[in-house]
């Protein structure tokens, strides 16, 4: 019972930290993929006055079905490799993990993530992307004759969005790219998600017991801001991954910018220089923060009710 009860917990914790973080999410995905945003502020401002407040919830009801089984998933699979490493290493499933045991567990968990995530954030950030000012911006950075500036005319006036929601965004994707299509940016996936779930896992281990020098490390504000602390260091190193994920997944089909990460990598560092690797940093810290203190006060809530039954 207790593999189910780290799945159910996970997908709880993930619930409510989707709720919390998609408006920042948002944000930070105009920032990276997106063209015409001077600041953060900029971005929250014409979010807002060109789309309402219902911009910053664009495309949640993806992510709220999608990332929780997601969370569910990365958290029962972080916690069942730990009792599996410490039944290898010790004979017990229960024993306490060392820092390397969680690291090991941590960087399992993250390469693990990809195979779901990926197609889960693809689905996403094209979702979020769709403003007639992002679409005709990629449009013109892939013109290179007249008649590539009549069609981006022709969307701009016609206004229609590509997706008319999640299924005919993946359906579109099947067609137009094929099943790979799905995985696109996967690789600059796992160069964000191993490290970053390590630097996710192990501060959060670290900040609990810290934060809790009488041993009661089940305390919610102990936990609330050892999660957020840790939420906001690890979005903030997986940043240049990130950046160069969502461009990657951005790019559709028809404008193929990208050829694979590295071309990805020179192209923006040539025309936007180092700075643009950053890009969403400060959102990254801002919406980490109540992102991962949500999702593990929920998780670890969750936790402690199921097994209290």
């Amino acid at each position: 019972m207790n593999c189910f009860h780290d799945f159910l917990a996970g997908w709880i914790g993930g619930a409510s930290s989707v709720i919390v973080g998609h408006p920042l999410d948002t944000v930070k995905t105009r920032l990276q993929a997106g063209k015409g945003y001077k600041s953060t502020l900029h971005c929250v401002i014409q979010i807002y006055r060109k789309e309402t407040v219902a911009g910053f919830f664009k495309g949640l009801s993806f992510p709220l079905a999608s990332i929780t089984v997601y969370n569910s998933v990365v958290f029962g699979f972080f916690s069942n490799t730990q009792r599996v490493i410490s039944k290898a290493r010790y004979g017990d499933e229960r024993h306490p993990c060392s820092m390397l045991d969680l690291t090991l567990a941590s960087m399992l968990t993250g390469l693990m993530s990809v195979s779901l995530g990926a197609p889960v954030d693809l689905v996403k950030i094209r979702l979020q992307l769709q403003t007639l000012p992002m679409l005709a911006e990629n449009l013109k950075l892939a013109g290179t004759n007249g008649s590539n500036n009549i069609a981006v005319r022709s969307v701009i006036l016609q206004g229609q969005p590509t997706y008319r929601g999640p299924i005919h965004c993946i359906s579109s994707i099947l067609q137009t790219e094929g099943i790979q299509g799905l995985y696109r940016g996967a690789g600059a996936m796992v160069l964000r998600d191993v490290p970053g779930y390590t630097l996710y896992f192990l501060p959060y281990t670290l900040f609990r017991r810290w934060l809790s020098p009488d041993g009661n490390s089940s305390h919610p504000c102990s936990i609330w801001l050892a999660g957020g602390l840790a939420g906001s260091i690890s979005w903030v190193t997986a940043t240049p991954a990130d950046v160069v994920k969502s461009r990657l997944q951005a790019d559709a089909l028809q404008l193929k910018k990208y050829k694979g990460i590295l071309h990805c990598i020179v192209q923006s560092y040539k025309t936007e220089g180092i700075h643009v690797f950053f890009r969403g940093a400060s959102v990254n810290a801002v919406r980490g923060f109540p992102m991962s203190a949500t999702m593990f006060l929920g998780y670890e809530l969750s936790l402690q009710f199921f097994r209290s039954l």
